[in-house]
């Protein structure tokens, strides 16, 4: 759960969700992260550890280079996390859908 809790501090951030949107698309370097934001490479790279720490993401040297990209673990844990909750909502609406059926039936045959 520590993870789990981890990751939902990193993702709290708009501009670690950016970050993690664009590595949806690929790999990128630090340099490639820092374009679109008003930031310094080192405040990207504040960013990437706090992203890397929750293990929402990977890095792997290459050379002078270290290309980041999304961590599949990190991001399945929290699928299954909140798919979890998608059955508990659904389990909760099936059993409202039989209440309410209950109701209409109890209440048709209050009227004839």
């Amino acid at each position: 759960m520590q993870t789990l809790d981890a990751a939902f501090s990193a993702l709290a951030d708009p501009t670690r969700r950016a970050i993690l949107s664009r590595l949806a698309l690929g790999e990128a370097t630090v340099l490639e992260l820092a374009k679109p934001f008003d930031m310094s490479q080192p405040a990207v790279s504040r960013h990437l550890k706090v992203l890397e720490t929750a293990g929402l993401i990977t890095r792997r040297v290459e050379g002078a280079k270290r290309p980041c990209r999304l961590a599949s673990s990190a991001i399945g844990e929290i699928d299954r996390w909140l798919d979890m909750l998608r059955q508990a909502l659904e389990q909760n609406y099936n059993r409202l859908d039989g209440v309410l059926a209950q109701m209409e039936q109890e209440e048709e045959g209050n009227v004839k």
